[in-house]
């Protein structure tokens, strides 16, 4: 039981950002209380990374970020960046590593992660009330009341940190963007981003064979393009690569595939013109064997190098370079790893997180239209927006 009902600080929100954001008010003498709903703590973290927490991206930076203001994350970013979080894991002995692109991962299991945001939360007083339902919440006489299931609590600060809409099955919902409306913040259309990609019931028998087949590929819409792994699945598209360009789809809009980025087949096919070497046994150089028997399928292609025409050379290369196929859809929040769209940044002050509008109100983390590239740079601005917070008390 909580005694004390009235504290400098309330934090709606055991999460990534929420923790964070507590322990670093809780430092300077603040009276801080979370809440959250769920029974276990920061279950983003948990999973993420298969287990070992992709906890930040070295090459965070705003253009790796996706909003309505693009500058809005800049501030943010930095004040408190990847070496910052570093320097701490660091000083708690936590080692970590660096994976492809930056990524940087726990040694030991994402449970490290959390072990210390908690640890640091009870070293600096910070109250935690999980399984906690919020009823209502209402601002009086300059202060926040929070009225739950386990009493009113009242602040000077609110802090919503509640997350997105992303992976319901740990908790997520949608309770954020009410208490932005609540008090008059307007919402981004929130949809899911990092997500897999489906295809319709035509595409997928034509790519029944390659279901589990993963291969390295540039994928594109418009100028925006990523460099990385995509895997063909029984519902669609997924891998990495599909994950980031997700987050820039839009419905009936096409995604390019560049399934041999680096290469050009078009010059290595005219090098070896004079080749009897079968169309398919020559792209099993390239690709694995179920992948080139299905493009020579596409194609309609059976025959030696040799017997190439110039027409069909170039039909090969469109194929290879430019794969296009048309998503009709998304696998949705239940599979999403973060949500875009959210608390729209106009009416944030980008150096606080603070509401221009109410004072005291605070939103930081995947609750507010700032939605990071895949590979550890939500984590980022769950770090940074809850340092932004806790800078400016």
């Amino acid at each position: 039981m909580v005694h004390n009902k009235e504290f400098d600080a309330i934090i709606i929100g055991a999460g990534a950002a929420g923790m964070m954001c507590a322990q670093m008010i809780a430092t300077s003498n603040k009276k801080v209380l979370i809440l959250d709903h769920s029974a276990k703590l920061a279950e983003k973290i948990r999973i993420s990374g298969g287990g070992r927490c992709n906890f930040t991206n070295i090459n965070a930076r705003p253009e790796c970020y996706i909003s309505q203001n693009k500058h809005f994350a800049t501030s943010a970013l930095s004040r408190y960046t990847p070496y910052h979080f570093t320097e701490l894991l660091d000083r708690y002995d936590i080692g970590y590593h660096e994976k492809t692109l930056g990524q940087l991962f726990c040694n030991q299991k994402s449970q490290a992660i959390i072990d210390l945001l908690d640890q640091l939360c009870q070293e600096n007083g910070v109250i935690r009330l999980m399984e906690t339902s919020i009823l209502a919440i209402e601002k009086t006489n300059a202060r926040f009341k929070v009225e739950t299931n386990k009493g009113l609590f009242d602040s000077d600060m609110l802090v919503v940190a509640c997350g997105g809409l992303s992976i319901p099955l740990i908790g997520a919902t949608g309770f954020g963007y009410q208490i932005a409306r609540q008090f008059g913040l307007k919402i981004i259309d929130t949809r899911p981003a990092l997500v897999p990609l489906t295809l319709d019931q035509s595409s997928l028998q034509t790519f029944s064979s390659l279901s589990g087949i993963s291969f390295d590929s540039e994928t594109k819409i418009g100028k925006i393009s990523f460099r990385e792994n995509s895997l063909f699945t029984h519902r669609g598209l997924s891998g990495p690569a599909i994950l980031q360009i997700s987050s820039y789809w839009q419905h009936s809009e096409a995604i390019k595939i560049n399934l041999l980025p680096g290469e050009d087949i078009k010059s290595v096919i005219q090098d070896n013109r004079s080749s009897t070497k079968r169309l398919k046994n020559f792209l099993h150089d390239f690709f694995s064997e179920r992948l080139a028997e299905s493009i020579c399928s596409l194609l309609n292609i059976d025959k030696q190098l040799s017997q190439l025409s110039n027409k069909e050379i170039d039909k090969i290369t469109n194929l290879i370079h430019n794969f296009e196929v048309m998503p009709n859809g998304t696998e949705g929040y239940k599979k999403a790893e973060v949500t875009k769209g959210g608390v729209d940044t106009a009416y944030l002050n980008s150096k606080s997180m603070m509401a221009k509008n109410v004072d005291g109100l605070y939103f930081i983390g995947e609750v507010v239209d700032v939605t990071g590239w895949l590979g550890g740079y939500n984590f980022q601005w769950a770090w940074s927006s809850a340092y932004a917070v806790a800078s400016s008390i």
